[in-house]
């Protein structure tokens, strides 16, 4: 699932960004209202997690616009506010929830798992993906291709995931890298071959027809037949 981070503080934005990696979500970050506002609506999010204060457009503005727009993603914001008065005017702008800075980052994992919930139980938003005889299911993270069920490692279910959103579309090394970790790779490490070599040796072992293929000097791209 994709969460897309609205945070202007670079410590901030790191500490969310990481660990919501680490729990299985792809994580985009931008660090003002205006960017925050154009991703989200024109790409797709499962959630969105908005600061108040932010450059060019403030978070209660950067909401309004949303739902202005029409676009229902869930949002929770961040806010050093306090007052009772800042929390309503918050929701009443279109926020689905508040958080008060500093927050434990449990807290607001669950707080965004809860979002998702909802969304899903509101509106038809997608709770799996499929590509040929590969299935995920995004809700309980069980991956199948036909009957076989593939147990997967966090990154690598991360990894499959942007591969299946993508399917058909090439994929470089640096737009993995920016999706599926958190930190700024040198670009001839080779963290990102390892790891699909590691999900192609459990997506493709035992199967005629490969999924996985490395488009050599280009990345790599995820397609049902050849």
């Amino acid at each position: 699932m994709r969460i897309l981070i609205v945070e202007d503080d670079p410590k901030i934005a790191s500490f969310l960004g990481k660990g919501l990696r680490e729990a299985g979500f792809l994580v985009e970050t931008v660090s003002d209202g205006e960017d925050g506002l154009h991703r989200v609506l024109t790409e797709r999010f499962d959630a969105c997690i908005v600061d108040i204060m932010l450059p060019k457009l403030d978070g209660l503005s950067l909401v309004k616009q949303m739902r202005q727009e029409g676009n229902a993603t869930p949002v929770l914001m961040l806010s050093a506010r306090h007052s009772v008065e800042d929390r309503i005017k918050g929701l009443q702008t279109g926020g689905d929830d508040y958080l008060i800075k500093p927050f434990a980052f449990s807290e607001l994992l669950a707080r965004v798992h809860a979002l998702i919930r909802r969304a899903n139980t509101s509106v038809s938003s997608p709770s799996s993906l499929t590509v040929g005889d590969l299935t995920m299911n995004l809700l309980t993270r069980e991956v199948f291709r036909g009957e076989r069920r593939i147990d997967l490692q966090p990154r690598e279910f991360s990894l499959l995931e942007y591969l299946m959103r993508n399917a058909g579309q090439v994929m470089s090394k640096t737009m993995i890298l920016e999706h599926v970790w958190e930190y700024s790779f040198d670009p001839q490490t080779n963290v990102v071959d390892v790891l699909v070599c590691r999900l192609r040796a459990k997506i493709d072992r035992g199967f005629e027809q490969q999924m996985i293929s490395t488009i050599r000097g280009v990345g790599y791209v995820l397609q049902s037949g050849p």
